[in-house]
């Protein structure tokens, strides 16, 4: 088996992961796509720590750069002839910003345990447009994935097997913060949000289109996780002052993973599913119990299968003018 896995840094869920993985299963072959060759370097170095017998390999790519998309996605083709899981765990939450005072009226109003588990209402972005001229966070947490993806297709659809698609989702993917007439985000200020939102509806017409060729397409949200995404929000020292708060509310609201290691649970638990019995409109939520027991908690998304199609359309439209601009790095 060939895993490949998106690793936006060398630490967090994705690292996690290709550890977890391993423990389920040292034959597969693992390869880890970084943003750089140290960082891939660094990731390689920590699997192999622990499991000195395992196979991985590396490569270079940056999901918000489309043409490093085209180009590793190239190079894959030429190195392995398939993929079993490709895990899509790269992304970004640039500038986050806390609303407090919207937080102080979510506990006048008793709905401060919704907004912090889903972070609805307290938690803003600001976004910028990249290289390509699309919006930072889009590109990197949804479109550098669905191009990939597509890319890759050759070394996805068989009869003969299935292949997975294992997207990283969020709580915080709400259909409040997504516009198919700005999909992109580029007019709001929770791009985040809305490209998370954008990955729910991807999977779900992914499905429809390629489950009769085998490739199957599947939903987790690794909740709450304390990573180098999530130390960005507050400074250090509050993240300190408020993780007993944190342990304490984690009785209340199961998706408080805390750390990589449970927030990776739901990937780890897919990876041991057969993809023909899962239900393609259901995400798979990481959890942990107020006692550190993780478990994997089904839940029905709230999509529309029509906006989902037309969304789907309008990726298919962006993916040829970006074909159209990058000819040269195609075969």
């Amino acid at each position: 088996r060939v895993v490949s896995d998106t690793v936006p840094l060398c630490s967090g869920v994705g690292l996690a992961l290709c550890q977890r993985l391993l423990e389920e299963d040292g034959r597969i072959h693992l390869c880890i796509a970084c943003r750089n060759t140290q960082k891939n370097e660094d990731t390689r170095d920590l699997i192999l720590a622990s499991y000195p017998a395992a196979q991985v390999s590396t490569v270079e790519v940056d999901l918000g750069n489309l043409a490093s998309v085209l180009r590793v996605a190239r190079e894959l083709r030429c190195r392995f002839q398939r993929l079993d899981f490709v895990y899509l765990n790269a992304g970004i939450m640039p500038n986050p910003h806390v609303n407090f005072k919207a937080l102080w009226h979510g506990l006048l109003t008793g709905k401060v345990l919704h907004m912090l588990t889903t972070a609805e209402g307290i938690m803003t972005q600001t976004d910028r447009l990249n290289g390509d001229g699309l919006q930072e966070v889009f590109t990197t947490n949804l479109f550098g994935h669905f191009m990939l993806v597509r890319q890759l297709e050759s070394l996805l659809c068989s009869n003969e097997k299935p292949a997975r698609l294992i997207w990283t989702s969020s709580s915080n993917a709400r259909e409040s913060a997504f516009s198919l007439s700005d999909f992109q985000h580029a007019k709001g200020q929770e791009s985040y949000s809305s490209s998370k939102y954008a990955t729910d509806l991807t999977s779900v017409v992914l499905n429809r289109k390629f489950n009769k060729q085998g490739l199957y397409s599947s939903v987790v949200c690794p909740g709450l996780v304390m990573s180098n995404m999530t130390y960005r929000i507050l400074p250090v020292f509050l993240w300190k002052l408020l993780m007993p708060i944190m342990w304490l509310i984690r009785f209340f609201a199961r998706t408080y993973t805390l750390t990589p290691y449970n927030g990776a649970e739901a990937h780890v638990w897919l990876f041991k599913q057969k993809p023909e019995y899962l239900d393609p409109l259901v995400k798979y939520h990481s959890c942990t119990s107020g006692l550190g027991k993780s478990y994997v908690e089904p839940r029905k998304m709230d999509v529309d299968e029509e906006i989902a199609e037309k969304f789907y359309q309008k990726l298919l439209e962006l993916e040829k003018q970006t074909l159209e601009r990058y000819s040269d790095l195609l075969d």
